[in-house]
């Protein structure tokens, strides 16, 4: 996907850069986030700001309470995560068996662009930029596969599960994963791709 001379909306670079920041760990679970110093840091107005407060919220990376404000999330319990993963591979393999008749040649190309994404990023160290692109590739076969109404679903539970993320700094194993995935839908393999999203999804 050639993404050179998109128009990004200015919340929506806010809202990134934020979500790399939680994803990262520099923004630490439970830390305040203060409406005019976020205005201030990214020179906007406050009502920008709300606004991204609000889709970072519905996305679980921000907890916003009445008279108190928002602050960044805190990691899912040992048990949550649990559940995350189960509900998330359920998500997923629903959209590995439904997208075999979807994939065209062009989306086989965007997939492969979106894994040299990921290897770039892993080569030059770029953590948090490989974590973003992981979850775009899954997005991808999500979107195909069920449209908005699944990403919504699936969307805040990936999110949420990847706060301090940290096997993304240790294996060229997650690269190779995402290949294998690819490698089954591409040969019409729901057994071989769903084996591999499996192994991939912990």
């Amino acid at each position: 996907m050639n993404r050179t001379n998109k128009i990004i909306p200015v919340r929506e670079q806010i809202a990134d850069a934020l979500r790399s920041d939680i994803i990262s760990g520099e923004l630490a679970a439970n830390t305040k986030l203060n409406e005019q110093q976020l205005a201030e840091r990214f020179g906007v107005s406050r009502g920008p700001i709300r606004d991204v407060l609000l889709k970072l919220t519905k996305e679980g990376l921000v907890v916003s309470k009445n008279n108190i404000g928002s602050s960044v999330s805190s990691p899912l319990s040992a048990e949550m995560q649990k559940l995350s993963i189960d509900i998330r591979r359920k998500i997923e393999e629903f959209a590995i068996k439904n997208v075999m008749d979807k994939m065209t040649e062009n989306h086989l190309k965007e997939m492969d662009s979106i894994i040299e994404r990921m290897q770039s990023h892993f080569d030059n160290e770029e953590y948090t930029e490989l974590t973003k692109v992981d979850i775009e590739f899954h997005q991808f076969l999500v979107r195909l596969a069920g449209g908005e109404d699944l990403v919504n679903i699936w969307y805040p539970i990936v999110l949420r599960m990847r706060m301090n993320y940290q096997r993304i700094k240790t294996s060229q194993t997650l690269v190779d994963e995402h290949k294998t995935i690819l490698d089954g839908i591409r040969a019409q393999d729901v057994k071989a791709a769903t084996a591999a999203l499996r192994k991939n999804i912990k």
